[in-house]
């Protein structure tokens, strides 16, 4: 892990988080400021986004600037870039996601298109506008969440999982072609963690044998491996699924035994998609 200051010089001033009022995103601002980042805050939430800055100026003295922007709006860079445009952006942290749990056919279509929308379409979009800055200044970060769901087809959250493939790949790619640059790509794939997005569709996970993790060190891993590799998945429980379903299990068992889990974790939701997360 760099020092503060090292941490500061690659991937400051400021850094960029989406999904910053709750849960993992909420967590990245946390830690980005204990390391004296300055922080863009995203999020659609304005209340809870206003709280989040302000804690963040009061705990660790950082300089904040909440932005209210919904992702799934196809002009929504013209917001960020006028809140941004007098910024050094160091670090750009896609957090921000949307799920829903039930089969894909029962959810409508335009909740699977907002979710390609906020999942998809905005980290490739800050991405490329802020990636093109760093690359000219020779330094800086991208972090894209991508999900344990999207190492297979993974029933009950088929677009979710999907649009979290994307972003695994992409990353893995925008890594490929910056290494040389001085920018750090990495993307990172946290499974079951203690967040309200994660209770919001009331999971059974006592029926399910899993790895459940706390959003402290999941991030804490995020960052401790950005600049150090691609990809990274979240918890040693994680890695070993990861192992299982993609280096042993054939294609098809894995689907199925990730499908079978899902049902039990989410018996609810067969017949329904009302729960967005």
């Amino acid at each position: 892990m760099p020092t503060t200051i090292a941490f500061q010089q690659r991937y400051g001033p400021w850094a960029l988080v989406t999904g910053a009022a709750s849960g993992l995103g909420k967590e990245f601002t946390n830690q980005l400021a204990a390391r004296q980042l300055n922080v863009v805050a995203i999020d659609i939430q304005p209340d809870k986004l206003q709280e989040q800055v302000a804690f963040l100026q009061r705990e660790y003295g950082v300089q904040t600037k909440a932005l209210v922007v919904d992702l799934a709006d196809p002009a929504f860079l013209t917001e960020v870039q006028k809140g941004t445009d007098d910024l050094e952006i160091g670090l750009v942290a896609n957090v921000a996601g949307l799920s829903s749990v039930a089969p894909l056919l029962d959810v409508p279509l335009e909740t699977l298109q907002r979710q390609i929308a906020i999942n998809c379409y905005a980290p490739l979009t800050l991405s490329h506008h802020f990636g093109r800055l760093m690359r000219e200044r020779g330094r800086g970060g991208i972090v894209f969440f991508s999900s344990a769901s999207a190492l297979q087809g993974t029933a009950l959250v088929t677009n979710y999982a999907a649009t979290k493939a994307y972003n695994l790949i992409l990353a893995e790619g925008l890594w490929d072609e910056l290494r040389s640059s001085g920018v750090d790509v990495l993307g990172f794939a946290p499974g079951a963690t203690n967040t309200p997005g994660f209770h919001y569709a009331q999971p059974h996970y006592k029926s399910v044998t899993m790895p459940y993790m706390e959003a402290t060190p999941t991030v804490a891993e995020a960052i401790a491996a950005l600049g150090r590799t691609p990809s990274h998945i979240a918890g040693r429980g994680n890695r070993a699924a990861a192992i299982l379903t993609t280096r042993i299990l054939p294609r098809k068992q894995a689907i199925k035994l990730f499908g079978d889990n899902m049902r039990k974790l989410y018996p609810h939701h067969l017949t329904s998609g009302k729960n967005e997360i």
